[in-house]
């Protein structure tokens, strides 16, 4: 009994280690992006494609009578920092570390070191990259129809589709549950397959430019790559308030690719979406301040109806 209490101690210590380690390990990391800028520096490639997406908004926007700093602007903007570095430094990147560990850890007691069954090393860079981004955008596609059809998870994405007027920063708005939801069910088909860092980069990145570019405010179909790719022009549809009979859950998941949308039946662009009212069923009651739409999904006395 005194033996397992002192491993457990022992396993305890690693763990809060890791957490610590992770902590300090991100700051160290968000400093050295923001001083040191590179060709795979996160930081500024996504100021850079926010600037780049965001010019074409104003120049050539779609809505031509939405102002340029939009309804929702500035919280969106924030829920960029929050999303993509503050809420990593905070909790993400120390929870997902342990999260591995423990799962190496599990792994260990059946004498598994890992679950690669796919080794891609030895294939050509952009077969890797294909690859990757192919397998990564179907999990997503899959949870968004979850995040839709789940009540549980629908309190969640519900801070997504708040959004009254698209521009491309309402990529961002999103709960921080979502990162952990689409990370935790990603990782182990992804763990399967043997990727270098900068293969992640480079498809991270992309996606973000795609997820950018759909909710702009852009009237762009991309012609028969809008069947490969998801745009503009389809995605508002996935925002839209009214929801038709055939699709009572919401349609077009896709996140970077429409494929899966016309391959599985969920693809519906019934006519020009440009000036299609927005959100869900109730959304005028709906928080409007930042830490109001994180605690949301956590009150129990909130309704979950979809859209």
């Amino acid at each position: 009994m005194y033996f397992c209490s002192v491993i457990d101690m022992i396993m305890l210590e690693k763990y809060l280690q890791i957490i610590e380690e992770s902590f300090s390990g991100y700051f160290n990391y968000l400093v050295s992006e923001i001083t040191n800028p590179s060709w795979t520096n996160y930081f500024y490639w996504l100021i850079g494609l926010s600037l780049l997406v965001w010019l074409l908004e104003i120049f050539i926007p779609w809505r031509k009578n939405q102002a340029i700093f939009r309804k929702g602007f500035w919280l969106d903007s924030f829920y960029i920092i929050f999303n993509f570095f503050l809420f990593s430094l905070v909790g993400y990147n120390a929870l997902s570390n342990v999260g591995v560990e423990l799962f190496n850890d599990f792994l260990g007691l059946f004498g598994i070191k890992n679950i690669v069954a796919i080794e891609v090393q030895d294939f050509a860079v952009w077969a890797q990259l294909l690859i990757m981004f192919f397998i990564a955008d179907f999990i997503q596609w899959n949870v968004h129809r979850q995040l839709h059809k789940k009540p549980w998870l629908w309190k969640f994405h519900k801070v997504h589709h708040s959004v009254k007027e698209m521009g491309f920063a309402a990529q961002f708005r999103f709960h921080f549950m979502e990162t952990i939801v689409y990370k935790t069910v990603q990782y182990i088909p992804l763990a399967m397959i043997g990727f270098g860092i900068e293969q992640f980069f480079v498809v991270h990145m992309f996606s973000v430019f795609i997820g950018h570019l759909n909710h702009a405010n852009l009237g762009w179909s991309y012609g028969w790559l809008g069947y490969i790719l998801n745009n503009p022009k389809m995605h508002i549809w996935h925002h839209s308030k009214e929801l038709p009979k055939e699709h009572p859950y919401g349609m077009n998941y896709g996140l970077s690719l429409s494929i899966w949308d016309y391959l599985f039946g969920t693809a519906y662009i019934p006519k020009n979406g440009k000036n299609i009212e927005l959100g869900f069923h109730g959304d005028e009651n709906f928080p409007k301040s930042f830490q109001e739409q994180l605690a949301y999904p956590f009150k129990k006395t909130q309704k979950t109806t979809q859209k």
